[in-house]
């Protein structure tokens, strides 16, 4: 994949994670971006971090002591964990807000 094909969609991925969390009271998760870089934070501290990883062409998340390194699958049209591509990443993404936050999500 180029990187013009990979910015595109690393940004769409952003966006959408963006408005499905916008609606969400900022006490319970409060979001922000910082260029390539979304910051989670949840009631209590908890903290998720969604970063683009261009030389690799990857999206990667860290939340709760662990990491998920997600690329782009163009058949299935969809972020796919390199250990498990049975792990999608917008469904990762509402499970971290669920137990941080208990907040139900759809990303």
């Amino acid at each position: 994949m180029d990187e013009s094909r990979y910015q595109t969609l690393a940004d769409l991925a952003l966006g959408r994670i963006e408005r499905a969390l916008g609606d969400h009271d900022p006490d319970e998760v409060d979001l922000e971006r910082a260029g390539d870089v979304l910051s989670l934070t949840f009631k209590g501290g908890k903290k998720c971090i969604i970063n683009t990883q261009r030389p690799t062409r990857q999206l990667w998340v860290a939340a709760n002591a662990r990491a998920w390194h997600f690329s782009y699958d163009e058949a299935k049209d969809a972020w796919l964990s390199d250990k498990d591509p049975a792990v999608e990443l917008f469904a990762q993404l509402a499970r971290i807000v669920k137990e941080a936050s208990g907040a139900t999500v759809t990303v």
